[in-house]
């Protein structure tokens, strides 16, 4: 009974407070080493800048010419312009709204790359948590199996046992360090790919329960919280946004632009002529189509946005129907381990001889098999629930 409690343990007890502030430490120090986040802050940074390079205006233009007369007598004459060139006024608002549209769309595509990356880790660390409980139900199974090699070894040189018996033993005591070994292997693949995402960082993650997930009353109560706080459509509102400022610029650039400037002329004899420069620049060639192109993409953004929101919504419900439909497995396969100490009673009874190798075998088996599965639905419930709560992250 002992053996069986301790099994349970790592099986049957689905929540912990001590695994959720685990997981939230290793999120923690990926966000913060991860090497993809920090190029992308980087880079969300660069974006920002460039688009505020739009709202710049014209470098200023100074020129002097300094002409000779052909003939003798006429002299010297010099010319100096300085000039500055600018858009309609509007424009440049316009400009300052697109620059500020594009700025917040660069930093929520950002928050969508930060919430790929952190939930990439936290699947990996659930899967960690099922191949911990593994590891320990499989340490299990071979202390069992070696337990009973001795036993039957000793019946053997006894005469109370056969060969094949002893046979089955042994192949139970292989297989169960094989899939340790096994089990081993993927634990340490899943480090590394842990490891990858903290920038190289080892983390040595040994969680074997699952955080507490909480469970949405209804889906129109989940659609009604996930879906206008999802990324990616946050990210198309946003992308939506910068299009209809777009528009906005590519309209107003159509007003005239404006130079005002300095002229100064100077000949020999002392006489100069100075004044003031002004200069009217019609957009006749330079906008066309430009209307007509933000147009376009304005419509593109509205319907992407559409579309991307259905999908996202039947997505939504497929996860939810997958949640619930593993949430009762699971109670279900909870409601039978927890009510059973089958592990202990087997054991006893192969050892005092009341039941043969072969029904020990059968009845085993099927225990095990039950507790792997328990194992696996809860993982694959965890899993579904940070998708649909991806949106926390």
């Amino acid at each position: 009974m002992k053996q069986f409690l301790i099994i349970m343990a790592f099986v049957s007890i689905g929540f912990s407070v001590g695994a959720q502030t685990s997981i939230d430490e290793v999120l923690h120090s990926i966000e913060a080493n991860n090497k993809e986040l920090q190029a992308n802050r980087q880079l969300i940074t660069a974006q920002k800048l460039e688009s505020k390079l739009d709202n710049n205006l014209p470098d200023p233009s100074v020129s002097y010419t300094h002409q000779y007369g052909n003939k003798e007598g006429m002299g010297i004459q010099g010319e100096l312009v300085a000039s500055q060139s600018f858009d309609f006024p509007s424009v440049y608002v316009q400009k300052n709204k697109l620059s500020k549209a594009k700025g917040e769309n660069f930093e929520r595509q950002g928050a969508e790359v930060r919430q790929q990356i952190l939930l990439q880790a936290k699947e990996i660390c659930l899967d960690l948590i099922l191949l911990n409980q593994q590891k320990n139900l499989l340490d299990q199974r071979r202390q069992n199996a070696e337990q009973l090699t001795s036993l039957y070894e000793m019946r053997l040189n006894n005469g109370d046992a056969n060969i094949l018996e002893t046979n089955k033993i042994n192949l139970e005591l292989l297989n169960v360090k094989n899939e340790a070994r096994m089990n081993e292997a993927a634990r340490v693949a899943k480090l590394h790919e842990l490891a990858t995402l903290n920038g190289g960082v080892a983390i040595n993650f040994t969680d074997t329960v699952y955080m507490p997930v909480e469970t949405p009353l209804s889906f129109a109560d989940l659609k009604q919280e996930a879906i206008p706080a999802n990324r990616q459509l946050l990210s198309l509102q946003s992308e939506k946004a910068a299009a209809l400022c777009q528009l906005s610029v590519s309209k107003s650039t159509g007003l005239p632009g404006f130079e005002l400037g300095y002229r100064l002329n100077t000949a020999a004899g002392g006489e100069r002529f100075n004044g003031f420069l002004v200069g009217v620049s019609i957009p006749l060639f330079s906008n066309r189509n430009h209307v007509k192109q933000a147009k376009a993409q304005n419509l593109y953004t509205d319907l992407q946005l559409e579309s991307t929101t259905s999908v996202i919504e039947n997505e939504l419900l497929r996860l939810y129907n997958q949640s619930v439909a593993l949430k009762t497995s699971i109670d279900e396969y909870s409601t039978v381990l927890k009510s059973q100490n089958n592990l202990a009673l087997l054991n006893k009874a192969i050892q005092s001889g009341q039941i043969s190798m072969i029904e020990y075998f059968v009845d085993v088996t099927t225990l095990y098999q039950s507790m792997q599965n328990y194992m696996q639905l809860q993982n694959e419930y965890q899993k579904v629930m940070a998708q649909i709560y991806k949106y926390r992250l």
